[in-house]
């Protein structure tokens, strides 16, 4: 069952976070944990260099395309949505309800 999703060993992901973060935080890099209503935990990653926001959802990466908002923002890609605006912050991914997420 091939989704657009790619796997990424826990290890090497844990690794790239430890190492990578703090040099990248000076760069533009920045890294959002969220917890869903329904349960869900998510990290997701903005760079400064690129417009896309790179995820981590399920034990697997998935890179999401900015696309048109009337507000806010709005990423997509690989049957996952995330939408953030001033009024909250909500994420769909594959035939799951949306759901509202907070900051961790």
């Amino acid at each position: 069952m091939n989704s657009g999703w790619t796997t990424i060993p826990g290890a090497l992901l844990a690794l790239a976070i430890m190492f990578g973060a703090p040099a990248a935080s000076a760069q533009g890099t920045t890294w959002k944990n969220y917890r869903c209503a329904d349960g869900t935990e998510f990290i997701v990653g903005f760079f400064g260099y690129d417009k896309r926001a790179h995820m981590q959802v399920d034990g697997k990466a998935v890179t999401l395309q900015k696309r048109v908002a009337l507000g806010g923002s709005r990423y997509s890609g690989g049957g996952v949505t995330l939408r953030v605006t001033k009024s909250g912050t909500t994420f769909k991914i594959g035939k799951r309800p949306v759901t509202s997420c907070e900051l961790t």
